[in-house]
């Protein structure tokens, strides 16, 4: 048999939480550094993961009349300039293109050719409202044509000076939804619907609990009325804002002369919105879930949901086991599920054990020569579903052969319980309520959600954020009425919102 070298260690969350997620992210494969600063290569094991991200959500939005569509990646420059918010806020992230071919350079090489300047620049995409819009100028005359409720995944570009793994990029992949109303009331029904897609997807698939509200001003979308969110927690006590909803009012419909005619005859503005989520959600994914052995994968998002491992000491066992393996590999995934069997003969079952763990596969299943005499396998969760029993260090469940499929479908979605509960946990166990702003700056370097009083004021948030470096994550929709008094400057204040420190 080959020597057997570890390759692949990681720091463990407790020595260096920021090494920790680099080396999860890269020891399981899921991205590697691209040759272009600040951009990333997903590779195998991360992409199945956003395909099957994807496919989830995308189903969510057909069931509510979206379709998908695409638009350019290049944007006049021009068409930036017409919402003076929206280009205030994406300015110092543009990409810009100005010429249209290379040519031969005085040295050698090439550099852009300098007949070829373009006669306006363009922008590559970092975000699609205004391309898009003037295309809604063109397509929507009548009520008859709304509500319009397109959906496209694409790239964009938002240049990065810090960039980390999924979680900030340069490019990056994600949904981008664009919809047109003729009333406000609808596209804000659009914007609450959108949310609670959101929610419901990274509480049932990513087993991610998440909070829902809205953002302040100071941190709502360029050119939106409104920005609602949902903000989860990660290991190390600080928020991520895995998904946004925008409620854009008429501002771009007035920028780009979105409007139809009305029952009446009269012409009105739209009313639009627009939302998304990125590949940031597997950064989010990977640190509420992942431990110190690797990467933690949800069952309802795993391309594959178990690992077949064969244990044999000889050539009589080794045919034996496989025989019955294969069979039971072949059976599992008839069933629907994503099934590896693991037969290579140059690494020792421990080798697998934690590579496939390294990997996050949420089960593996053992089968040796006196499994295969009582017709069973033995199922070991990634996690544990259940407390462990005296004696126990890792859950092991003896499984019938017979109905494998059956009892491994239910390890899977007790596994996927497990996760959720282990993360809202974990949130609960981190989140405080405060009133002295003294004690708050204090609390805030272990990390955590904090649920204060605050009066409204920019001034207030600002001070906040500046000595703190925490910020308002959202004025949480399931936070009740309960006056109090700004734990800064002590001035009347309706409800608690939530502050942290975040990605």
């Amino acid at each position: 048999m080959a020597k057997e070298r570890d390759e692949k260690a990681i720091t463990t969350r407790s020595q260096d939480y920021s090494q920790w997620y680099q080396d999860v992210v890269l020891r399981a494969e899921m991205a590697d550094y691209s040759p272009v600063k600040g951009c990333m290569v997903i590779r195998p094991n991360g992409y199945a993961l956003w395909e099957n991200m994807q496919k989830a959500l995308d189903g969510m939005f057909k069931q509510t009349g979206h379709v998908n569509a695409y638009f350019p990646l290049f944007i006049p420059m021009s068409f930036l300039s017409k919402e003076a918010e929206h280009v205030e806020g994406f300015a110092k992230e543009c990409a810009v293109v100005t010429h249209h071919r290379l040519g031969a350079v005085e040295g050698g090489g090439v550099g852009p050719a300098p007949d070829s300047v373009l006669e306006e620049p363009l922008i590559v995409r970092p975000t699609s409202e205004t391309v898009i819009y003037a295309m809604y100028s063109k397509w929507i005359k009548s009520y008859r044509d709304l509500p319009l409720l397109l959906n496209q995944w694409a790239n964009v570009v938002r240049w990065e000076m810090r960039t980390r793994l999924f979680l900030r990029t340069t490019e990056f992949l994600w949904q981008e939804g664009h919809t047109a109303h003729a009333a406000h009331e609808e596209s804000w029904g659009e914007v609450t619907k959108i949310l609670e897609i959101y929610r419901r997807f990274a509480e049932e698939w990513m087993a991610v609990p998440v909070l829902t509200g809205v953002k302040t001003d100071a941190e709502k979308f360029a050119g939106a009325l409104k920005t609602t969110c949902i903000e989860a927690m990660m290991q190390d006590g600080k928020a991520l804002q895995a998904g946004t909803s925008h409620d854009l009012g008429q501002n771009f419909a007035k920028a780009f002369d979105v409007k139809f005619q009305d029952e009446t005859g009269g012409w009105q503005y739209c009313w639009q919105t627009s939302w998304g989520v990125s590949t940031r959600l597997i950064g989010a994914l990977i640190m509420v879930h992942s431990d110190d052995q690797g990467l933690v994968i949800p069952p309802r998002l795993a391309a594959t949901h178990a690992v077949i491992v064969p244990i044999y000491r000889d050539e009589a066992g080794k045919a034996k086991v496989l025989e019955v393996a294969r069979a039971l590999k072949e059976r599992l995934s008839a069933s629907g599920l994503g099934i590896v069997l693991d037969d290579r003969d140059t690494v020792s079952p421990g080798f697998k054990y934690n590579e496939w763990e390294l990997r996050g596969v949420p089960v593996r299943l053992e089968i040796g020569p006196r499994d295969v005499e009582q017709g069973v396998c033995v199922a070991v969760p990634r996690v544990p579903t259940r407390e462990l029993r005296e004696g126990e260090k890792r859950q092991k469940e003896t499984l019938a052969l017979d109905g494998a499929p059956e009892h491994l479908k239910a390890l899977l979605d007790d596994l996927q319980k497990a996760l959720y509960a282990r993360a809202l946990q974990f949130r609960e166990e981190h989140s405080y309520t405060i009133d002295d702003y003294a004690q708050f700056q204090a609390d805030i370097e272990k990390g955590g959600f904090f649920w204060a009083h605050w009066c409204g004021s920019g001034a207030c948030e600002a001070k906040i954020k500046d000595e703190t470096k925490a910020t308002i994550r959202c004025v949480p929709f399931e936070a009740k009425k309960e006056p109090g008094a700004c734990m800064v400057c002590g001035a009347p204040s309706e409800q608690r919102v939530v502050f942290a420190r975040a990605y």
